[in-house]
């Protein structure tokens, strides 16, 4: 695995190489291919660029001996210009767009816009196959309880077909603006099978090559808590609101992402995150007062389904 799937333009260092499990740490790791003429590995597995990389994302190959056997990975590297302007279109850009929430047109909308992260909500069907949509049903149709198949040939209002996780990461991987903020829903049926569903997103997630582009979030602590172990240096936000920030820093989460109700209350929450080193997101925020007051206390990010308001307000605190 690697500690940090993103380099700064212009810099030359990523970061580290970790070899798991931690029986494995003293095993050699070699760049392969052209990886090698691009990067450098040091002795304590420091991955450098060589110079500093021109272009948006680069792969790096890498590969570790295990007894007489060798195992080979892939690793995107994606330049950070991804925008910090606080704003998370929640569900995607679609309220004022005329398309559908949590379609792919939505996604490609709050890209357009220029937003920071777009918010996009993840199950597992029947045969564990995973969709994009925000409720356990479809028109009635239970996802969970439903194959792949069959849920493949829904349609949404605006004419698209229900998304697979898949589908919306390949339309979210040719650019690197906009962040994906992948919600993952706890399970409807148990809370083994939302172990499961984290450990399929993740995998799907490695499988695209997509950790610099995917921060994560969940209503289910134990969902975060499976993220941290399968993915140690994802970002993880917890969304339920029932725990401070000192709990959350002690289980080195990237932060909370509460409702905006759960802020007011305590409103304390939002310093105590930043001196701890926790980022503070707020949902669902669409009234202009409440964007003006998370504004003032340097939320890091807003999650609203009218995101070109908070955006000309961002603008305006900027010019500021």
């Amino acid at each position: 695995m690697l500690s940090n799937f993103t380099f700064k333009p212009g810099a030359t260092q990523v970061g580290q190489v970790v070899v798991l499990p931690p029986t494995m740490s003293k095993a050699k790791v070699k760049l392969v291919g052209t990886s090698a003429t691009t990067f450098t590995l040091g002795k304590d597995n420091t991955l450098k660029a060589k110079k500093a990389i021109s272009e948006p994302w680069v792969d790096v190959v890498l590969a570790v001996e295990q007894g007489q056997s060798t195992i080979q990975d892939t690793f995107r590297i994606v330049k950070d210009e991804f925008i910090t302007n606080r704003v998370i279109a929640h569900r995607g850009a679609w309220k004022n767009t005329g398309v559908t929430e949590n379609s792919i047109g939505a996604l490609q909308h709050a890209i357009r816009l220029g937003c920071a992260g777009s918010e996009f909500d993840v199950h597992m069907s029947s045969d564990s196959v995973l969709f994009v949509h925000h409720d356990h049903d479809v028109n009635g149709i239970h996802i969970e309880k439903t194959p792949a198949a069959e849920l493949a040939k829904l349609k949404l209002p605006n004419g698209e077909y229900l998304p697979t996780l898949e589908a919306y990461l390949q339309a979210g991987l040719n650019q690197n603006k906009t962040k994906l903020i992948l919600e993952i829903k706890p399970s409807a049926i148990s809370k083994e099978r939302g172990q499961a569903l984290a450990r399929k997103v993740v995998e799907t997630v490695q499988k695209h090559n997509a950790q610099g582009w995917v921060d994560y979030i969940s209503f289910d602590y134990a969902i975060c808590r499976k993220v941290q172990e399968l993915e140690p240096s994802a970002k993880v936000a917890y969304l339920n609101g029932e725990k401070a920030p000192a709990e959350l820093a002690k289980d080195k989460l990237y932060g909370f992402d509460y409702n905006q109700s759960v802020l007011k209350k305590n409103p304390h929450w939002i310093e105590e995150a930043h001196q701890l080193g926790l980022t503070v997101n707020s949902w669902t925020v669409n009234s202009p007062e409440m964007m003006d007051w998370l504004l003032e206390r340097k939320a890091d990010f807003i999650t609203t389904n009218e995101p070109e308001l908070l955006l000309e307000k961002v603008k305006k605190v900027a010019t500021k």
